[in-house]
């Protein structure tokens, strides 16, 4: 009988992993979850129950609704002067999801641009971009972060702008070494001998076919860029108010801590969820769009 028990069952979870392979090789939830920031920051306007900025001082450090003392009018608490954080969390995801997007947009065009042009054309071009880049790769992540946003300032465009110098030199070095070894293929090759100009060689047929590699990083790097403008808000050298971002909400509530743990463990774990379901992505793409590449 538990022979049979357990041949039933094992022919039961083959059957389930045959007819949904999708649950073996694509990370489901992290895209669901992806997809929900996407939403929050597009509609979130119609999605929040209240304003990033409304207080309600009458409900101030309100705990979760499941607490004693709390309410189902704010799901998920308030802070100091009664704002809903639910909606704050919405709001932050606006603001992170702008900056990244904007900031891995320019840095991946700039750098891969600059990579097509020092691994095709090489000589003179190649040792000056690559040897920049090797010296924008050599600072430390952070500590260039820091060290621009003190010299331009807080906000929106010099956060985006503090991330695009943090991250261009890296696509750059990937395409460039994706370019080296496509250029040695036949189908280059050929062009030449066609007599196809160098140029067009280079847009039309080298940097479509390292354009995948571009993609994959660029997913992974939302991740990394949701950090950078956590890490600066949460110092203060980010967002400023009246905008919200989830780095901002952890500096509001650690002072608060001890009792009102909720003002940092949401914003805490929506960032946690939100760096490794594009991390989960990325990891995907490259996988999927090439399984060759070392990101």
């Amino acid at each position: 009988m538990t022979a049979l028990s357990r041949a039933a069952s094992g022919r039961v979870a083959s059957l389930l992993m045959r007819s949904r392979p999708w649950l073996r090789n694509k990370p489901v939830m992290a895209l669901v979850f992806c997809s929900l920031l996407i939403i929050a920051a597009v509609f979130g306007d119609m999605i929040a129950p209240y304003g990033v900025t409304e207080p309600d001082f009458a409900a101030s450090l309100s705990p979760p609704f499941w607490m004693q003392d709390g309410s189902n009018a704010h799901l998920l608490g308030t802070d100091q002067l009664g704002r809903d954080v639910f909606s704050r969390l919405i709001g932050g995801a606006r603001i992170s999801l702008i900056t990244a997007t904007a900031a891995i947009f320019v840095a991946g065009t700039l750098g891969a641009l600059l990579g097509l042009i020092a691994g095709y054309f090489g000589s003179i071009p190649e040792a000056v971009i690559m040897r920049l880049a090797d010296a924008f790769l050599a600072l430390p992540f952070i500590l260039m972060a820091l060290a621009l946003v003190a010299a331009l300032g807080s906000g929106l465009g010099n956060i985006i702008l503090v991330m695009i110098f943090a991250n261009w030199a890296r696509y750059a070095r990937l395409v460039h070494s994706e370019v080296l070894s496509i250029k040695q293929r036949d189908f280059v090759t050929l062009a030449r001998i066609a007599g196809v100009s160098r140029m067009r060689i280079a847009v039309r047929h080298v940097f479509p076919n390292a354009i995948n590699s571009v993609a994959a990083l660029a997913a992974l790097d939302f991740g990394r860029a949701i950090i950078l403008e956590s890490s600066l808000s949460f110092l203060g050298l980010g967002i400023q108010p009246p905008d919200v971002s989830w780095g901002s909400m952890l500096a509001d509530g650690k002072s608060e801590m001890q009792f009102a743990w909720w003002l940092t463990v949401w914003p805490g774990l929506t960032i946690l969820a939100a760096v490794l379901s594009f991390n989960a992505v990325g990891e995907w793409l490259k996988g999927e769009l090439d399984p060759r590449s070392m990101l």
